[in-house]
């Protein structure tokens, strides 16, 4: 395995709380998986997880090297494992940007004092 790229984000939990206020910002951020995640969350954590999501959505595209213009960011989801771990879904440009390269994808995630982080580490096999 050898490293592709890395990347990481921080978020303000208060800047993502006003964000998602806007159905408009929460349907064109989040994919669907995301949406039924996020709605099932107590108002208490959902702001501080979107903004973990948001963090490592912006940390995915600059491990990807592309910035904001390489993909769309429903086209990233960050889910969570049973066990509550995050990991990534990706669909149309994104999946098969990993797909043709060969990449796979790593994430992790945490919120302290009102911030989000995420970092993310691209492996090519």
């Amino acid at each position: 395995m050898a490293v592709f790229g890395i990347g990481t984000d921080l978020c303000a939990v208060a800047r993502m709380e006003k964000s998602l206020a806007s159905e408009a910002f929460f349907r064109h951020v989040f994919a669907p998986a995301e949406q039924t995640f996020l709605a099932a969350l107590p108002d208490a954590r959902r702001a501080q997880s979107a903004a973990a999501n948001f963090a490592a959505k912006e940390a995915f595209l600059k491990a990807v090297g592309t910035g904001l213009g390489g993909f769309s960011l429903g086209e990233v989801a960050v889910l969570r494992r049973p066990g509550g771990a995050p990991v990534f879904e990706f669909s149309g440009k994104a999946a098969a940007f990993l797909r043709e390269n060969g990449l796979t994808a790593h994430v992790s995630l945490t919120h302290e004092a009102g911030f989000a982080a995420a970092f993310v580490l691209l492996e090519r096999a």
